[in-house]
C-alpha cells in the first residue's frame, strides 16, 4: 500500500525496541514521515498541531494513563497501541468500545504492524477491532542461537545493560559480554541497534 507524504507520531521511550518499530515502518513505506515522543502528557497537543494520519503507541510509556491519553484522540486520528496481556480487562474493553485504538502485542511481529497500520490507514474504522493477545511462535534464525543466547537477546531488545542482564540471568558480565558477541557473529549484525532490528523484523523474540 502506497502512503506518500504521511506523517505518523510514534510514542514510545527512546530504547532498542523503538528503533526496531521506526526502521519497519520506513523500510515498509520509505516516503513516510515519523515524529516521536516520550512525553505522554505531550499526546494531545501533538496531535492538535500536527495532521498525522496514526499514532503508535507503546503501553508501556512512562506517564500513560489508559484510557485518560488516548480517548481525547479519537475521532481525530486512528491509534495503534503495542500493549501486553497485564492491561486490565476492564481498560481494554473501555478503549474497543469508544473506537480509540486496535490493540497489538507489545513484542509483535513486523508483518503484523504492517498490516494494522495498512488496515488503520485504509479504514481508521476499523480500529474497532483488535487483533488478539494470542501468543506468536517466534521464526527461528538461520543460524540458531542457543537457549541462552535467547534469554540473553530478549533482555538486550528490553534495553537492558550488561550488568541488568548478568544480575537477572545469574551470570557475570564478562559471560554476558560473550554471548552478545556471539549474537553479533551469528546474526551477521555489525552493531547492537542493527542485531535488535533484525531480532524484531525476524520475530526471534517471542510475544510477551
Amino acid at each position: 500500500m502506497a502512503i506518500p507524504s504521511l506523517s505518523v507520531l510514534v510514542a514510545a521511550t527512546p530504547s532498542l525496541q523503538r528503533h526496531g518499530l521506526l526502521a519497519t515502518l520506513h523500510e515498509a513505506w520509505p516516503g513516510l514521515t515519523t515524529d516521536t515522543t516520550a512525553d505522554a502528557s505531550q499526546l494531545t497537543y501533538l496531535v492538535r498541531q500536527h495532521n498525522y494520519a496514526l499514532a503508535i503507541i507503546d503501553g508501556l510509556l512512562p506517564g500513560l494513563r489508559l484510557p485518560e491519553h488516548l480517548l481525547p484522540l479519537w475521532p481525530r486520528l486512528p491509534v495503534l497501541l503495542l500493549t501486553g496481556s497485564r492491561l486490565p480487562a476492564a481498560v481494554r474493553q473501555q478503549l474497543l468500545q469508544a473506537g480509540t485504538v486496535a490493540l497489538l502485542p507489545y513484542h509483535t511481529t513486523p508483518a503484523h504492524i504492517i498490516e494494522a497500520v495498512e488496515r488503520l490507514l485504509r479504514d481508521p474504522r476499523s480500529a474497532l477491532l483488535t487483533t488478539p493477545l494470542a501468543a506468536r511462535r517466534a521464526a527461528a534464525p538461520a543460524t540458531a542461537f542457543s537457549r541462552r543466547e535467547l534469554e540473553v537477546l530478549r533482555l538486550v531488545v528490553a534495553d537492558c545493560c550488561n550488568q541488568e542482564i548478568a544480575d537477572r540471568l545469574y551470570l557475570s558480565v564478562r559471560t554476558v559480554e560473550s554471548h552478545r558477541r556471539a549474537l553479533l557473529q551469528k546474526a551477521g549484525a555489525k552493531t547492537l541497534v542493527g542485531l535488535v532490528v533484525q531480532a524484531v523484523r525476524e520475530g526471534w523474540v517471542a510475544v510477551a
